[in-house]
């Protein structure tokens, strides 16, 4: 509770609202890229922020490159849930349930 991600790419904060392919998970901090293109290529950083503490960390930075030959194989289809088998909400609670859908 009270932790918020973000990600950096070479140095700019994302900015996600209206991007349709990418997602940042706010419950594990993942970032999703769909259909990776040439200018998605550099480095990536993850941001924590905690409220609480009024603290914000950075990871170390992960490049991101295209493999040259472009070949990255077949991915069966198969769907990712990353939530408890029971979630619990009080009346007039909200919850977020997260899923995400992988394949080719």
């Amino acid at each position: 509770p009270g932790l918020s991600y973000a990600w950096i790419f070479n140095n700019t904060t994302l900015d996600l609202q209206e991007d349709s392919r990418r997602f940042v998970s706010q419950a594990t901090g993942s970032l999703s890229l769909a259909k990776v293109e040439p200018w998605d290529v550099g480095n990536y950083t993850c941001a924590v922020s905690s409220a609480g503490a009024r603290r914000r960390v950075q990871g170390p930075p992960t490049a991101l490159t295209l493999r040259g030959d472009g070949v990255m194989g077949e991915y069966e289809p198969k769907i990712e849930v990353r939530f408890p088998e029971t979630t619990y909400a009080a009346k007039g609670s909200s919850v977020r349930l997260e899923c995400f859908a992988l394949g080719k």
